[in-house]
């Protein structure tokens, strides 16, 4: 019942016409950058960051999750329309989606991903709202060591989540932690790993990192690889509306979706790709014409999509209640929080309850924002493909640019962007995730501080780690989740010599 009355609260909060203001924006640009190819929203909120640090939080905060809201979406259209997904998570729905719009039905393809989505994301923001304050009060219950054992599992799944193999998130995550170790100590009050630079006293800037890695990084790869000719638009025929044939053969495939995304989305080690995957597999097998799927089965769109958006939600809940991103959007809006001195965790709901509950009940309202501008405006973001790519990221190289200098002036500041835009080039050519450098930056400090403290409470006896079950058990999820991946990979190898 307190769930509910906050929530309302919050709401009072949401419609003020500010915060409304910057539901629609963060909508818009959320679909607008999950349309263009290449383009996602962690790379968009990695923008706005140095552009809204004097804004206020809670305003910035609602159009972060709107621009994550409409991102999610946005992938559907150039996975639908372009067969090139906007986001990872879109890959499943362009098999299906694309193939519906290369028979001329590009149109129920794009409206029952849209319908889809508002109905998985209302259906997990209310689960947002009702099991945050659940893990809240188990959370604020921990003492230091099981942080410390909390964020262990963040590393080791981050890690593993993110790129092609556990080793390469590792080493991504490894130049974050170093990276999080320059500056002053905040126990010893000692200088570590600044070189005797000033500027780096008070550490690497989280919004400095984040746009170089995601925004000039981005742009630099994109312009190291533009020798090919962009696919272009299936051109949209008929009805955008879907059939009554089409409502029978999706509602059912949205609310398995939505009961599929938001629980996975909402683990720790959760993400966005794995249950539009499982969904698929899921509409495959209960199909009653399983012969449509790979030539245009709308169950393929309505199912993946739902599961998508459903995860967006859910990896909100990590997020707020422990303070842990599970996707690189989320990493980025924990960049975020702390750009404003806000730590996302358990006292969020405490010393923010307003800002957290507006926010929450913002998604409500971008959700409906996204259903009502969305299918109307389907012409609009087609033309967006048409913008071309040197153009586009050209304008990002020098939006980046002047928002970093402008939130911090410094000679410095400019030479560790520029460093960061060619470390998250390097990391991209060479397939290394970069989402695990920002959270070795952000949760790595916390690490080390959580740990100190359990080893100053225990007089240096480090069993203490292990003497508490609760710290116990999360050291030992994390330590399968570390060696499970290269046990799975040995037995294949070996299996595979066998043969």
């Amino acid at each position: 019942m307190d769930s509910v009355l906050l929530l309302l609260q919050g709401f009072g909060t949401a419609i003020e016409p500010m915060n409304l203001a910057f539901a629609a924006i963060g909508v818009m640009l959320g679909t607008a950058v999950g349309v263009l190819p290449g383009i996602g929203p962690a790379l968009t909120v990695a923008l706005l960051l140095p552009v809204t640090f004097k804004m206020d939080p809670g305003g910035s905060l609602i159009m972060f999750a709107g621009i994550y809201y409409g991102g999610m979406y946005g992938g559907s259209t150039t996975a639908i329309l372009l067969n090139t997904p906007g986001e990872a998570a879109s890959v499943v729905t362009a098999l299906e989606g694309n193939q519906m719009a290369r028979k001329g039905r590009g149109g129920p393809a794009l409206a029952t991903a849209a319908i889809g989505s508002f109905v998985a994301a209302l259906i997990a923001t209310l689960g947002l709202a009702f099991l945050a304050p659940i893990l809240v009060k188990i959370a604020v219950k921990f003492g230091p060591w099981d942080y410390f054992g909390l964020m262990l599992i963040a590393f080791v799944t981050v890690s593993a989540t993110f790129g092609s193999s556990p080793l390469r998130g590792l080493t991504s995550l490894g130049i974050g932690l170093w990276l999080g170790l320059i500056g002053i100590d905040q126990l010893t009050g000692q200088t570590r790993l600044a070189f005797g630079v000033p500027n780096l006293f008070d550490g690497i800037e989280v919004t400095t990192l984040a746009v170089g890695l995601f925004a000039i990084g981005e742009a630099l790869y994109v312009a190291s690889r533009h020798a090919y000719a962009p696919e272009k638009p299936m051109a949209i025929k008929g009805s955008i509306w879907m059939t009554k044939k089409d409502w029978s053969r999706s509602w059912k495939p949205w609310l398995r979706g939505a009961g599929i995304g938001f629980p996975i989305g909402a683990l720790p080690a959760g993400g966005a790709e794995i249950p539009t995957f499982l969904s698929y597999t899921t509409e495959r097998k209960l199909s009653q014409h399983p012969e449509e799927f790979g030539h245009g089965a709308i169950e393929g769109v309505a199912g993946p999509e739902a599961a998508n958006n459903a995860s967006a939600a859910g990896s909100l809940v990590p997020l707020l209640t422990l303070g842990l991103p599970t996707s690189a959007t989320a990493a980025v809006m924990l960049a975020g929080f702390q750009q404003y001195n806000i730590q996302p965790g358990p006292l969020l709901f405490v010393q923010h309850a307003d800002l957290v509950w507006g926010l929450i009940a913002s998604l409500f309202i971008a959700n409906v924002m996204l259903l009502v501008l969305n299918l109307p405006l389907v012409g609009l973001w087609v033309q967006l493909l048409k913008i071309p790519l040197p153009w586009l990221y050209a304008g990002i190289l020098v939006f980046a640019t002047m928002g970093t200098i402008a939130s911090n002036p410094s000679v410095v500041e400019l030479m560790l962007l520029s460093g960061f835009g060619l470390l998250g080039f390097l990391m991209r050519r060479y397939d290394y995730p970069v989402a695990p450098v920002i959270v070795g930056l952000i949760l790595g400090p916390m690490a080390d501080s959580q740990l100190r403290r359990a080893l100053q409470m225990s007089q240096g006896d480090p069993m203490i780690l292990l003497q508490h079950p609760g710290s116990a058990i999360m050291i030992g999820i994390a330590t399968i989740a570390l060696i499970a991946p290269f046990v799975f990979k040995g037995l294949a190898k070996f299996r595979q010599d066998e043969d």
